[in-house]
């Protein structure tokens, strides 16, 4: 099979779900711009790797997986609603490990940089305009299509990462001029092992990163005891990050109707990524979501939160008993406790 397949010669391409579209879409210059990011970064580990110094492999491997992340976002903005594309806040923990080591070893000069010091630090600028370029093309594609806030996050944390391994490599260059020896950089498999920077990132992330059926528990029996204290007497529902229950509990003499409707509360909440009480609102007559209080699973009155490490959902509460006024109050208490699980 030939590479040529001439149709996009009229200036048209496809994504996932085989629409035909322009290559003047927002969406193709976002695609455009993470594509070109990615080959600037695969030219910077090239380099990296020719220099054959005792960290050039841990970076190339840290490149790797900068790189493998970023073929996830592109698939994600190619094909926005399936959720196997965001990016785990694993992978931004351990850009900002990454960043908080490097920037730890060695003194930073705090001003304006002139680029093109040494090669490695020019190639690795230029990464880092791409990246900030690429984070801006996402945004200016959200105006009118979705995107991953995961995928916002880490461009933006990418760039970072970019601008703070030039500097090093300056620093570095300055030493190798002035015939000093060149310390191992910070994270590196010499200085510390990968291991350590697994455990530091699964330090970070913590086990909030998921959402299990001890977590849930011990968040309803707080809530629970909170309830209790002013007289409500209600349902409490929790559900992971698809919607489906992880633990329910009805309080004594909770209304029999409550069980279904702090289910839906949780699992509303986690399908439109807010509040029921933001909902409430936005489903009024001539609104955003006019029309969804129809559906047979959705709930839109005060009452369920979806449940977040940082940027990603994972979770959701529902709780039902009182007016919706009363149970978005239950709920956000529950965030409070959550945050602190």
């Amino acid at each position: 099979m030939k590479i040529y397949t001439k149709h996009g010669d009229a200036g048209m391409t496809t994504l996932k779900s085989a629409t035909q579209i322009s290559k003047a879409d927002d969406r193709i210059a976002a695609l455009g711009a993470i594509d070109e990011l990615t080959s600037q970064m695969g030219l910077a580990k090239a380099y990296i790797a020719s220099m054959r110094t005792a960290d050039s492999d841990t970076c190339v491997e840290h490149f790797d997986r900068v790189q493998g992340t970023l073929m996830t976002i592109m698939a994600g903005v190619a094909d926005p609603r399936n959720k196997a594309y965001e990016v785990s806040a694993e992978e931004t923990a351990f850009l900002e490990h990454i960043i908080d080591l490097v920037e730890d070893s060695f003194p930073r000069e705090r001003q304006f940089i002139m680029p093109g010091y040494c090669e490695l630090s020019a190639r690795l600028d230029v990464a880092r305009t791409i990246c900030r370029r690429a984070e801006r093309e996402l945004v200016t594609m959200e105006r009118k299509y979705s995107a991953h806030a995961s995928a916002k996050a880490y461009l933006n944390r990418l760039s970072d990462y970019l601008y703070m391994l030039a500097r090093r490599a300056d620093y570095d260059e300055k030493l190798r001029r002035e015939g000093k020896a060149v310390p191992h950089a910070a994270g590196s498999a010499v200085a510390g092992g990968t291991d350590a920077v697994v455990d530091e990132v699964l330090r970070r992330v913590g086990a909030l990163a998921t959402l299990d059926l001890k977590k849930a528990e011990a968040l309803i029996r707080e809530i629970e005891a909170y309830a209790a204290t002013i007289g409500k007497k209600a349902v409490i529902a929790v559900c992971n990050a698809q919607g489906n229950p992880i633990a329910v509990h009805v309080m004594d003499d909770a209304f029999l109707v409550s069980y279904d409707v702090a289910l839906k509360k949780a699992y509303t909440a986690v399908s439109v990524k807010m509040s029921t009480m933001e909902l409430s609102a936005l489903v009024q007559p001539g609104q955003t979501f006019y029309g969804l209080q129809n559906v047979d699973k959705m709930l839109v009155f005060g009452g369920g939160v979806p449940l977040k490490v940082g940027d990603r959902i994972v979770g959701g509460l529902g709780i039902s008993g009182g007016t919706g006024e009363e149970d978005h109050m239950l709920c956000e208490y529950g965030l409070q406790v959550f945050a602190r699980l």
